[in-house]
């Protein structure tokens, strides 16, 4: 379950949500368009309140919203939720591909 300290980050929190592999699951079938809670949880072989769970943890993290009309209650992708994140992983690739950058110089340069 994520743990909303205040210390913990908006990354951290996205990162903990798409840590498990029905809430990823849930998120690849939002891709294709809002759904249901009871739609999401359908080929996860899950129950509803198992299913709420994890919709919440998505929802806390920000990658999802949901809204209730009547007895159902829709989920949606946030638009841009995941950019700090992966604005996160690309500073990261390029710091470690200019030190594998620098390594390769530096080996060539003494041969």
């Amino acid at each position: 379950m994520v743990n909303n300290t205040a210390s913990e980050t908006r990354v951290e929190r996205v990162y903990a949500a798409l840590g498990d592999p029905a809430r990823r699951a849930m998120v690849e079938r939002l891709r294709r368009g809002p759904s249901s809670v009871s739609e999401l949880g359908a080929p996860l072989g899950m129950t509803l309140a198992g299913v709420g769970k994890h919709v919440a943890v998505l929802e806390a993290s920000g990658v999802i919203r949901t809204t209730k009309i009547g007895r159902v209650r829709s989920c949606e992708l946030v638009v841009g939720s995941l950019d700090e994140a992966a604005a996160w992983i690309d500073e990261t690739r390029a710091f470690w591909n200019a030190g594998v950058d620098r390594m390769i110089d530096h080996l060539t340069e003494s041969a």
